[in-house]
């Protein structure tokens, strides 16, 4: 077991593009909680915002430790855990993934099944970094041992694939249904894979570069579009679903122009996903008479649930998404500043893994 007077190196988020790589003391562990030796970390587009802005209003305020998709190993139990108190039987050497947080389990959403609207959602940063602390209610409700044959990149993957069932789920998507999706980084190209993977569903994608279209044609698109500035893209969707217009849409972007072009290439009675979530402040103006007599329906999916993080470690044991189709480069972590601002400069790009 570690002393927890040891020292480790971890990002340390200052705030707008204030990222400082230091050494910090090893977190120190309570009864219930446990230490994991981090063994892959993977950028995010949520990170890249958070950097980019400098905080995020729910997840992180700084001063603090950084990053949420992580794997590794079990190398220290608080005193509970190891006289087995939480019943998930966990021990020093254990291959786990850890979710980036926990419901409470007993407020009014948590009661009604809606635990990723928790009023006491407890998150947890610091995977870029040697060693992360678990805490309690995470080790109770989102730790997950690995099977052996699924890698920690891989299962570092499970905590956004879980965002993507869940938007998946909530747009009621059906197999045989046609799924427009927008915007074709990591989390898009998780909908494309799993749309066409778990569900059977045809899948147009839409998204800004030729590189884009096809790598989403290799994750199982049955059509593309290049979203160019001059494309008419509404009538592209509509020439190939018979004049419609697709089943579902799910905007995985972020931008109100983009929120606007789903509600016009969705099918009348069809569901829009804006899961894409815009910066702070922003408002959208939506054709209030094409939504109501056309009856669409307007979601926006939030982040996961315990039972969907099992879920996505399912599809990642299956094969469904793996590391090699959505991390394109490793780096140490000392590079993570410079990973950050490339990744702010070339929005879309799939992830890297940081090995701490």
């Amino acid at each position: 077991m570690l002393r927890v007077t040891e020292q480790m190196t971890a990002a340390v988020l200052y705030g707008k593009e204030d990222l400082q790589i230091e050494t910090v003391d090893v977190p120190t562990i309570g009864a219930g909680d446990v230490l994991v030796r981090v063994r892959a970390a993977l950028t995010c587009g949520t990170d890249v915002k958070v950097f980019k802005r400098g905080y995020h209003a729910r997840m992180i305020v700084p001063p603090a430790l950084f990053g949420h998709e992580l794997a590794g190993d079990i190398v220290a139990l608080g005193k509970n855990v190891t006289l087995g108190k939480n019943a998930r039987g966990f021990k020093i050497g254990d291959r786990v993934m850890a979710a980036n947080s926990a419901p409470c389990g007993v407020c009014f959403y948590c009661q009604r099944h809606q635990e990723n609207l928790c009023q006491d959602l407890l998150f947890n940063n610091g995977a870029y970094a040697e060693y992360i602390r678990i805490p309690e209610r995470i080790v109770q409700r989102n730790l997950h041992i690995l099977d052996d044959h699924i890698g920690y990149q891989d299962a570092a993957l499970a905590e956004p694939l879980a965002c993507v069932l869940r938007g998946l789920e909530e747009s009621n998507l059906r197999p045989g249904d046609t799924i427009a999706i927008i915007g074709l980084g990591p989390i898009g190209m998780m909908f494309v894979r799993l749309a066409k993977a778990m569900y059977g569903a045809r899948v147009i994608a839409l998204g800004r570069r030729k590189a884009q279209l096809e790598r989403a044609t290799r994750m199982g698109a049955d059509e593309v579009i290049l979203n160019s500035d001059k494309a008419d893209v509404v009538s592209e969707v509509k020439r190939l679903t018979g004049g419609r217009g697709a089943d579902v849409v799910v905007e995985a972007v972020g931008l109100p122009e983009l929120w606007q072009l789903a509600t016009h290439i969705i099918r009348r009675g069809g569901v829009v996903n804006f899961f894409g979530g815009c910066a702070t402040g922003t408002e959208v103006r939506l054709d209030t008479q094409l939504l109501h007599y056309s009856e669409i329906t307007c979601k926006a999916s939030f982040h996961h649930t315990p039972e969907l993080i099992k879920k996505a470690l399912e599809a990642v044991g299956r094969g469904y998404v793996t590391a090699k189709d959505f991390v394109n480069g490793v780096e140490p972590l000392t590079n993570l500043l410079e990973v950050m601002q490339h990744l702010m400069s070339h929005n879309g790009h799939l992830k890297t893994a940081i090995i701490p």
